[in-house]
């Protein structure tokens, strides 16, 4: 090779020398693509809840139709975990050492977000927008790379029940279901941080695992306690089995139901509309199906998205509209992160959203981060179900 071929070697070399260090500085990068992982429970005890990875997945299909972000198309790698947390731990393993994701987002459960904090902090890989309400994953000290979800903490949502049920009856007497993980235990926090000293003495609970068949017994036993005000920290399937069960025994307490089981046609109704009517949650979403967001333009946007992009999805879960939710927060942290995607930028621009919009979110809800504020989403309404849709009323609340 003569010197005029070393050149233009060396002038290859040179030019591609800085695009070589900012890749080996941003990994899961190229100049037209960003890959990102998750877990899903596409199958399992709560595969109902892999709405939200298809939804996920959908929206980032749109994005990329639409040229993707800063010009780069986003690889959404969706991996099934089955809700079992040794399984996430596998999988997110494959997310980073064998895809080499940016990041990880959007994972399912509580304890699989856990279960895979501390080995993605080993590895400096973002944890954004984790599908959990637990309030743990606020704390900075102990994830400092993660963010809560698009939603409201479930601590804070059990505040709220307490406040409520104490104003109605300040001698309330509570029972609780919860799920015997660190989901459930979150609602039990939150109901001491109102109830305090005499929480020991006022409050029942009862616990079940994923694996049990059913929990016919537990609601028996929290019936016989006497109680007046019934809290059901549980996911869809042993939801709809709380709602009816403390039906077919003629309890009729005030009830409470985790917002992350509002779902009319795979809680409500396998449940019986009758049995459920009167019970209150709380929203922070729009819900597609109520009339008085007939006419709303979010509402419109979400369904043309489902109708191309999700064309199988039941467009009454709200698993989709939250998926819609944390993929557009997502894509505005990639957006703002501009041409540097290192952990380090893409973990300055999750902690500096200020007061973003998202069009499936209630009115006045905005999305608000910092370095000292992990939880985008703390506000919420409260909501009654009336046997066929649910109502919202009063004002928006801090559960914080």
């Amino acid at each position: 090779m003569g010197l005029s071929g070393l050149a233009v070697l060396g002038a290859v070399a040179l030019t591609l020398l800085p695009t070589t260090s900012i890749a080996a500085r941003m990994r899961g990068v190229t100049s037209t693509e960003i890959r990102i992982g998750q877990t899903m429970p596409y199958s399992g005890p709560v595969s109902a809840f892999g709405a939200l990875g298809k939804g996920e997945t959908g929206y980032f299909r749109m994005v990329n139709e639409r040229g993707g972000i800063n010009g780069r198309k986003v690889n959404l790698i969706s991996l099934d975990d089955s809700y079992s947390p040794p399984k996430t731990v596998e999988q997110t393993r494959r997310l980073v050492e064998s895809d080499e994701v940016a990041l990880i987002f959007s994972s399912i459960g509580t304890a699989h977000n856990t279960a895979i904090a501390k080995y993605l902090q080993s590895k400096n890989i973002p944890q954004l927008f984790l599908a959990s309400g637990a309030s743990k994953f606020a704390d900075i000290a102990q994830y400092p790379q993660a963010t809560v979800g698009v939603q409201a903490p479930f601590r804070y949502e059990a505040r709220l029940y307490a406040r409520y049920a104490l104003a109605k009856n300040p001698n309330a007497k509570f029972a609780v279901i919860s799920q015997n993980d660190d989901f459930g235990r979150d609602y039990l926090a939150g109901l001491k941080d109102v109830l305090g000293d005499k929480y020991d003495s006022i409050v029942t609970g009862a616990t079940y695992e994923i694996s049990d068949p059913t929990i016919d017994s537990q609601i028996v036993k929290l019936k016989a306690s006497g109680a007046n005000v019934f809290v059901i920290a549980a996911t869809p399937k042993f939801a709809a089995q709380s709602i009816r069960k403390a039906f077919e025994i003629g309890w009729r307490p005030m009830t409470f139901l985790s917002n992350v089981a509002v779902w009319i046609s795979t809680v409500m109704e396998p449940a019986g509309v009758e049995a459920g009517t009167g019970i209150l949650s709380t929203a922070y979403v729009k819900d597609p199906d109520d009339p008085a967001w007939a006419d709303d333009a979010g509402v419109k946007g979400w369904r043309e998205f489902m109708k191309k992009y999700v064309p199988d999805g039941d467009v009454h879960d709200t698993n989709y509209v939250n998926a819609y939710n944390s993929a557009m927060a997502l894509e505005a942290v990639l957006k703002a992160c501009g041409d540097d995607l290192s952990t380090e930028n893409i973990l300055k621009q999750a902690y500096s959203i200020k007061d973003l919009e998202l069009p499936m979110l209630l009115p006045g809800i905005k999305i608000n981060t910092s370095a000292t504020d992990h939880v985008p989403v703390d506000q919420m309404q409260f909501m009654r179900f009336n046997g066929k849709t649910w109502d919202r009323f009063g004002e928006l609340q801090k559960g914080d």
